[in-house]
């Protein structure tokens, strides 16, 4: 598991919600889409390293 790979994609993912807050507040669609977006990227990051755990787990096992 990487540290700095989970803070991040947090990172990533209050960016986009602050994004995509912001974008409703204004009605700007780019900024709520590209806040979604975001967020999605975030939430790929985090699988990722979900995954990443669950090899690395598997192989300590072994």
């Amino acid at each position: 598991m990487s540290i700095e790979n989970r803070a991040e994609a947090t990172a990533k993912n209050i960016e986009g919600k602050l994004q995509e807050a912001v974008g409703e507040v204004t009605g700007n669609r780019r900024d709520q889409a590209e806040g979604k977006i975001k967020q999605a990227e975030a939430q790929a990051l985090h699988t990722k390293e979900n995954i990443k755990d669950s090899i690395k787990d598997e192989i300590d096992r072994a």
